[in-house]
């Protein structure tokens, strides 16, 4: 597998965003029928106030550091969005972010809040989208299997959701969703852009997923907001959701994801959790 250098992934991204534009959504002529699509170099190079050829040094992935100056002019010449420019800084700086402690062990506190918000579906994942610990709901609730500790491999969120047919059959806007997840999934990869497994599980999705496969070229990002979340599953109907995330200070590799239930979906969970329960 060939390793992206942390510039070329910068370069790809400035390239993936400018041919997303027409000039005249940034004021341009557009002086006719254009060869390839979006902005040409050039045209950035001027909406942004830099030389043509320090652009293009940029663009191709070569060993140059811009400035905090240019980075902004960029991400305004561009249009980027908020989640962008975030991702923009973030793989700007890659070379100087330190590779967090991995924290093998969660705290049993920590472990006794997911399972104590029952019926509340929650899970810890980590940078990888591996799912480290859930409670029941969660287990019920995404399709993860019985919950171990000694379970290996864990559930990875995103492979689930890009491979399972369940998945697709669940869900009436899966295509959408599965895009959104494959955005967010690549701005958390910003963090860690020469981390080896992580490349490789990108090939892996790549290979596995032509959804995957065709998205992840056209460099869409977004950051996890808390949210409405509905849907209608198969087993017990209409669901509903308020799902916060929270990062967890003591585990910079680990996210908290809480989908708290609304009070009729929590009847529902709790009937549906307690009957298996009691059939164990």
């Amino acid at each position: 597998m060939k390793e992206i250098t942390i510039q070329q992934s910068l370069g790809e991204f400035l390239r993936a965003t400018r041919e997303r534009l027409t000039p005249e959504e940034v004021g341009l002529p557009s002086h006719g029928r254009r060869r390839t699509p979006g902005l040409r170099r050039e045209e950035v190079a001027q909406l942004a106030n830099v030389g043509v050829s320090w652009y293009t040094s940029i663009e191709q992935g070569k060993d140059v550091h811009p400035s905090h100056q240019v980075l902004e002019s960029l991400a305004a010449a561009l249009r980027l969005s908020d989640d962008e420019r975030r991702y923009l800084f973030l793989l700007s700086k890659s070379d100087e972010i330190e590779e967090s402690e991995i924290y093998k062990e969660i705290s049993t506190g920590l472990e006794r809040t997911v399972f104590a918000l029952e019926p509340n579906p929650a899970y810890i994942m980590n940078k990888y989208w591996d799912v480290l610990l859930w409670n029941r709901a969660a287990e019920f609730l995404f399709r993860f299997p019985l919950y171990s500790e000694n379970l290996n491999p864990k559930p990875n969120i995103l492979y689930q959701f890009l491979t399972d047919p369940f998945k697709r059959e669940i869900n009436s806007e899966w295509e959408e969703k599965a895009k959104i997840m494959i955005a967010r999934f690549r701005a958390d990869c910003a963090r860690y852009p020469q981390d080896a497994r992580l490349n490789k599980m990108i090939e892996k999705f790549k290979e596995e997923s032509e959804l995957f496969r065709l998205w992840w070229p056209r460099y869409e990002v977004k950051t996890v907001t808390d949210c409405h979340k509905s849907w209608n599953d198969p087993k017990i109907g209409e669901l509903e959701f308020e799902h916060v995330n929270f990062q967890l200070s003591n585990y910079p590799d680990l996210k908290l994801m809480i989908y708290t239930a609304s009070p009729s979906t929590k009847e529902k969970l709790k009937q549906r959790i307690y009957s298996c329960s009691a059939n164990e």
